[in-house]
């Protein structure tokens, strides 16, 4: 089937400000360099929100993570879930056309919808209420025939009851989901033959739930759907509490890390003042560096005590001389610095000297070290980091520095070991796949 724009499109799109909340965090979720891997659950929120996919709310999205726009475009045509016309302003039908439900009955219900709705799939009703289209198979084979109505499963249909239904849900109602027959699950219709007692509820958990949320037939605008703000937004001096989230919708893993309550360190380390995730707060608890890692940075730092080794001269410096001949793991002695930098207060900080524009052969590839994608590699660049040696010299307080500076990306240079895997580099060796 060929899926194509709709002719008709709105001037623009924009995600309510819950839904974009909740958009950035789902692409907080994804190393940098690797945003693209939330084009679905946007493009579906986007859905969710006006009804159907339009080209805007593409556009907007391709924005967004940083996508061209025909990448997007090959998203949303080749999934049959994303809806690139109108739909009903009430409920878009999906009949289940496939064989359970087509032996028990589908044509009849799909002559309902020809009838009660429009000629033809994808058109809109009269009144604009209602669209309608046949659909594959969607797993219900036990309760044939039946209709996917909103976000749940209408089962156990004839022609009367689903033609009752429609009529309900022009009135305003929103019938109660999940079999129409009497059943309460999927249990033989003359009854249950194994299992037997009396149920806890009457009806099954999916209906339950449905029932209890209310949003059968509701477009999200996000003002009712669990929240949680990027863990980047939430360390910003004044950001707003973030709303109250259902730990039974996140699971044990669910969401983005919010900062931990200040857990007190011990009394000889000194810490900054600024929130930590979670991660960060383990990573940290894993043990401080040896009293020689913090000892020996004046050493690595320069003779100014500032500038990284060779970076104002455009040489590689003593910081390569002390970088190995070593192409495996990150050198030993880089996990010592990481752990020294996040032993650093933030006063002691110190900022790396950085070069105006790369040397003559032109900049590295920085996005070679892992957990550096365009949009770092291009904040190193404007911070005046451009090759690898660069980076290989940085000291426990400049680290701290760097890491504290990359807006929305803290705790990645320490996560990632930048400074390890660019000293491989600079000495022409490869970081582990």
């Amino acid at each position: 089937m060929l899926r194509r724009l709709h002719p008709d499109q709105p001037e623009s799109f924009a995600f309510t400000p819950a839904n974009q909340e909740w958009a950035e965090a789902q692409i907080t979720k994804y190393p940098d360099g690797r945003q693209a891997s939330a084009v679905i659950p946007l493009l579906w929120r986007a859905q969710e929100q006006e009804g159907w996919l339009t080209r805007p709310a593409m556009e907007e999205i391709a924005r967004m993570l940083d996508m061209a726009y025909i990448r997007v475009l090959e998203v949303a045509t080749f999934y049959f879930m994303f809806q690139l016309q109108p739909v009903g302003s009430v409920a878009h039908i999906q009949v289940c056309g496939t064989t359970s439900c087509m032996i028990c009955g589908a044509e009849d219900l799909i002559a309902v919808c020809k009838d009660k709705i429009a000629k033809k799939p994808h058109q809109l009703s009269a009144d604009g209420k209602f669209s309608w289209e046949e659909v594959e198979c969607l797993g219900a084979c036990s309760n044939a025939p039946m209709a996917q109505i909103g976000k749940d499963y209408y089962e156990d249909l004839t022609t009367e009851s689903f033609a009752t239904l429609i009529d309900r849900m022009a009135a305003g109602e929103v019938p109660t989901p999940g079999p129409q027959s009497g059943r309460r699950a999927s249990e033989p219709a003359s009854g249950l033959t194994s299992l037997g007692g009396e149920p806890d509820h009457d009806t099954n958990a999916s209906v339950a739930l449905a029932t209890e949320i209310g949003d059968t037939l509701k477009r999200i605008d996000g003002t009712e759907v669990p929240l949680r703000a990027p863990w980047r937004d939430l360390k910003q001096p004044g950001a707003a509490t973030p709303p109250k989230v259902r730990d039974d919708m996140l699971g044990p893993k669910g969401g983005i890390d919010e900062p931990t309550p200040g857990k007190q360190p011990a009394a000889d380390t000194p810490v900054s003042d600024e929130g930590m995730t979670k991660q960060e707060t383990d990573e940290k608890n894993l043990g401080r560096p040896d009293e020689g890692s913090v000892a020996d940075a004046p050493e690595r730092a320069g003779k100014d005590g500032m500038k990284p080794a060779g970076s104002a001269a455009g040489e590689p410096g003593e910081g390569r001389e002390r970088m190995g001949e070593g192409t495996g793991p990150l050198s030993a002695d880089s996990g010592a610095d990481n752990a020294a930098a996040e032993n650093i207060a933030e006063g002691d900080e110190q900022r790396p000297a950085g070069m105006d524009a790369p040397r003559d052969g032109g900049a590295d590839d920085l996005k070679r070290i892992k957990g550096v994608g365009p949009k770092l590699e291009e904040l190193l660049h404007e911070m005046g980091f451009h090759h690898f040696d660069q980076v290989a010299a940085w000291t426990p307080a400049e680290i701290a520095w760097v890491d504290r500076n990359l807006d929305g990306f803290k705790g990645r240079v320490i996560r990632d070991d930048w400074v390890g895997q660019a000293r491989i580099l600079a000495a022409d060796g490869a970081t582990d796949d």
